[in-house]
């Protein structure tokens, strides 16, 4: 049995029980048309899009062999453990459904009221149809739940809500800020194997858990075992937008590496897919205990799943824009003013450099350098913070801002900088600002 490598991983697990109501429908940031593409950009573009939101990399082992997950899901009535997940559960804890994958006759049914969300037959009945969000379920020919995965769309696409609330088409790349990954995982069976891996005991690997609440994932728990903050707050970050990252060097909050790379880790030590990853930086005991102990950066596993998908799943990401700030979002007047702020006074694009929004180049910084405590960027390799683009705002608020969330508005955002770099900007230059940030 493969030793658990990411708690991410598990939080993932019990979304598969919420998956029912994930939704696979049409994103919104649509790529450009396929006409004015090639055939194999075409053929990229096509590839990278099922991987992206269909492709579990062989993760099945992990979630539903070592964790058994699916028995979590279909409940004793059906052949597993426990009272199952309905798809109200499944809504409450932020897992989606993909409208368009719903026939008529269950969109009438459902339009009806004929369709009970409170029975767990009616999430292995969505399961069976594909129409959760980032969950895929394997069934046996009795029709009973055998196994599940996890795909990259659990934790980075949601839906608009066209249909009901959870339930529309699917937005590709906006970050799920309703999924709450640390209660699903804690519905697990067999939270032992985390426990082990951690060197303690379930009890506290769910208070782990619960302490992270909605769209927050902590991927280095299972790296260096750290729960925590020193102020005892959760160690958990919001999980990050994946549209407008193209011409965006070194990805997530602390960097760590480009695309291609972080979908590598991601794939193999977070989705516990079958694949090859090597970093050796993860060989430092002193800052990655528990990736050095079970050499985590140098996974391989028989039949390789990840590696020759990357290109087209990369090809797909890149394409995927920054969706535009919604009609009476921001008060038109005021960005204009702000924009002038933001290129002068506030200095804000000596780093968020317009067009990407982030420094062409080595968009990194030290934590001393934005007046920043240097907890999350010590659990990276190189110990700073990206520059993140600004683009999109609005589709990744929910749950504040910054990398772990700290502030809940712009305005605050703002406030830290402007007493960080002694900027003196009043209250109508700070106001206007928020308003600029918020048209990007």
């Amino acid at each position: 049995m493969r030793k658990l490598r990411t708690i991410a991983g598990a939080a993932l697990l019990l979304v598969l029980g919420g998956a029912l109501f994930n939704v696979s429908a049409v994103s919104k940031t649509r790529p450009q048309k396929a006409s004015a593409l090639t055939a194999h950009e075409q053929m990229l573009l096509r590839q990278g899009r099922q991987t992206f939101r269909f492709d579990t990399f062989g993760d099945e082992p992990f979630w539903g062999g070592v964790l058994g997950l699916h028995k979590a899901i279909e409940g004793a009535k059906h052949g597993g453990v426990g009272p199952g997940v309905s798809p109200k559960t499944a809504l409450s804890v932020g897992l989606k459904v993909d409208a368009n994958a719903l026939p008529k006759k269950v969109v009438a049914a459902i339009k009806a009221g004929k369709v009970d969300l409170n029975d767990p037959a009616t999430t292995l009945a969505l399961l069976k149809l594909n129409a959760v969000v980032g969950v895929k379920g394997h069934f046996n020919k009795a029709g009973n739940l055998s196994s599940v995965g996890i795909t990259c769309a659990l934790c980075h696409s949601t839906v608009n809500d066209s249909f009901a609330p959870g339930i529309g088409q699917r937005l590709d790349g906006w970050p799920n800020r309703d999924l709450n990954v640390g209660a699903i995982v804690s519905l697990a069976p067999n939270l032992t194997p985390v426990a082990d891996l951690l060197g303690t005991d379930v009890a506290t690997v769910k208070k782990v858990l619960g302490a992270w609440g909605p769209g927050k994932f902590d991927a280095e728990l299972f790296l260096d075992g750290k729960g925590f903050r020193p102020d005892g707050k959760s160690a958990a970050t919001l999980l990050p937008p994946a549209f407008g990252l193209s011409g965006v060097n070194l990805h997530t909050y602390t960097g760590w590496g480009s695309i291609p790379y972080w979908n590598a880790f991601v794939a193999n030590l977070e989705m516990h897919g079958q694949g090859t990853f090597y970093d050796p930086r993860l060989d430092d005991a002193a800052k990655f205990p528990v990736a050095a102990r079970n050499r985590m950066g140098h996974t391989t596993s028989k039949v390789d799943k990840i590696s020759a998908k990357l290109p087209a799943l990369q090809y797909y990401q890149l394409s995927l824009k920054a969706p535009s700030a919604p009609r009476g979002s921001f008060n038109p007047a005021a960005a204009k003013r702000g924009k002038a702020v933001f290129d002068g006074a506030a200095k804000c694009a000596s780093c968020h450099v317009p067009g990407r929004f982030t420094e062409p180049g080595f968009n990194m910084h030290r934590p001393s350098e934005i007046c920043t405590d240097s907890f999350q960027a010590d659990r990276s390799p190189d110990g700073m913070y990206r520059t993140t683009p600004l683009k999109g705002l609005s589709a990744h608020s929910q749950g504040g801002f910054y990398h772990d969330g700290r502030y809940s508005t712009l305005g605050q955002v703002v406030d830290h900088y402007n007493s960080c770099f002694n900027l003196g900007l009043t209250a109508q230059q700070r106001g206007d600002l928020v308003q600029y940030l918020k048209s990007l």
